[in-house]
């Protein structure tokens, strides 16, 4: 029983009967004569599960590393804004004049020279987030950055914006004015 095949041993045991096992060969053969002639192969039930475990696990690993890029994208852009800030900020002023602006919705005070705040009133500074304070930068630094994330410039009195029709257009509000 050592170099039996399976059909003949499956016959010597009674198994199953010659016609049956011939049956089953000859279909074997056509189905090996089929694809030879037509260039198609008979793939089995388990081959084609396979495959499509295959494509299913390639469009998982394809959706986890659109995830993992675009993590690491937001991390870059975070490290860019915290780079352009730290390399730009201006020096605040401790015993300076308190300036006033509002950040969701409530009201802070950064003491700044009364230099660096006409920069502020007259938009060539503006006041960004970064990481747990607020820093004063240039406003060709805040443009950049505005670029990047919009949500990290607090304060900016940009001038390039037209206003709207304001009902008060030509009533002038004074610069010097501390609120």
């Amino acid at each position: 029983m050592k170099n039996l095949s399976l059909r003949e041993q499956l016959l010597k045991a009674g198994l199953t009967s010659k016609s049956k096992a011939h049956k089953v060969n000859s279909e074997q053969r056509k189905q090996v004569q089929y694809s030879k002639k037509h260039k198609t192969q008979v793939l089995d039930e388990a081959a084609q599960l396979a495959n499509q475990a295959k494509a299913e696990q390639r469009e998982k690993d394809k959706l986890l590393n659109a995830k993992l890029s675009a993590e690491a994208e937001k991390k870059q852009l975070i490290g860019q804004i915290n780079q352009l800030i730290n390399d730009n900020k201006l020096a605040k002023n401790d015993d300076g004049v308190g300036f006033n602006f509002s950040d969701n919705n409530k009201i802070r005070t950064i003491y700044i020279s009364s230099a660096l705040r006409q920069s502020l009133v007259k938009g060539t500074a503006a006041i960004v987030k970064f990481i747990k304070t607020y820093e004063v930068v240039p406003a060709p630094i805040a443009g950049k950055i505005e670029l990047r994330d919009k949500s990290r410039i607090i304060y900016w009195n940009d001038n390039s914006t037209p206003a709207t029709d304001d009902e008060y257009a030509g009533f002038e509000v004074p610069d010097d004015l501390v609120w």
